[in-house]
């Protein structure tokens, strides 16, 4: 299971991005963005209600706003970045590899804000990682026509936008279900996307099957296989451990996009996806152990732990 998770997380996160090339052809951003999360928010509101009830028992109004906020950030502000830099030709390896930097930023962050300090041998497999996303970046961008110099930046901000997320979710100290802020998430994305989509007249959905096709996939790969299991490894192994394998997808998509849309695949590609691999050994091997002070704050681990068993319970 343990090789499992990483595995369904890197190629579910990764599908994403290839679901974001699939609705693009056939509406914008935002169209396709809201009728992705309308109609699961209303399923997830339905099970909420009926299933899970038990889950809400305990949650406060503050809970609730802050996992809205967590959900606002790491769903509506990397999605709407990244599906418009797609939309505006940036391929889907590039976007992919420009958010790969995230594992670094997190990195450099953890210490400080969360005291869960990168081991010497994390930074080497690190800085390993982020070398594969230049190199494969530079490649993919080197090859792109007719793309805005200013549509690369747009996958940055997303980045920097689910970093912030990260955090906020690894310094809350209240358990919440994984069950529960998902429904909160989606419900955020919801009222976000629809009031975008509304305010821009990009509300009413194509006819296209291939629309709903994306659709489709959207809510099933990258919604509850990658986002879900993107917070379950969160709370089981980290910020480190998670962002770490941030930098596989970058070349997996980079590989998918090449097979199913012809994007550029090349020497330079290959060798990031090569960097990107050793990375991941690397960072793992060299993680301190759980119990080690400068990998945790002490003084949260009861906290942790319960969220550890309520994740271990919940199926995503």
């Amino acid at each position: 299971m343990n090789v499992l998770l990483p595995v369904a997380f890197v190629l579910c996160w990764s599908s994403g991005f290839i679901g974001a090339k699939l609705g693009a052809g056939s509406a914008s951003a935002l169209t396709v963005l809201m009728w992705r999360f309308l109609p699961l928010t209303a399923v997830l509101a339905v099970v909420a209600v009926t299933v899970a009830r038990a889950s809400w028992r305990g949650l406060g109004a503050r809970d609730v706003v802050r996992q809205a906020v967590i959900g606002a950030l790491s769903q509506s502000g990397y999605l709407l970045t990244v599906y418009s830099a797609i939309r505006l030709g940036v391929s889907t390896g590039t976007t992919a590899l420009i958010d790969g930097v995230q594992p670094l930023v997190a990195g450099a962050l953890a210490g400080p804000l969360l005291r869960q300090y990168v081991t010497a041998r994390q930074w080497l497999g690190l800085c390993l990682g982020l070398s594969g996303v230049v190199v494969v970046t530079t490649a993919d961008a080197s090859a792109a026509t007719g793309v805005a110099g200013w549509a690369y930046a747009l996958p940055f901000l997303g980045m920097l936008s689910l970093v912030t997320a990260t955090f906020l979710e690894s310094r809350s100290a209240t358990r919440v279900a994984p069950s529960v802020s998902l429904t909160v998430h989606c419900a955020a994305s919801t009222v976000v996307f629809t009031a975008l989509a509304l305010g821009t007249g990009t509300a009413v959905p194509p006819a296209e099957p291939a629309f709903w096709g994306a659709v489709s996939w959207l809510v099933v790969l990258p919604t509850f296989g990658g986002y879900g299991l993107y917070w379950l490894i969160l709370r089981r192994s980290g910020v480190t451990a998670v962002n770490t394998l941030m930098f596989l997808i970058a070349p997996v998509t980079a590989v998918w996009g090449a097979l199913m849309f012809g994007e550029h695949f090349g020497p330079r590609t290959a060798l990031g996806l090569a960097l990107g691999l050793v990375a991941v050994v690397v960072v793992h091997r060299g993680a301190a152990p759980r119990g080690d002070g400068r990998t945790a704050d002490r003084a949260r681990e009861p906290a942790a732990r319960d969220r550890s068993d309520a994740v271990s319970g919940a199926a995503r």
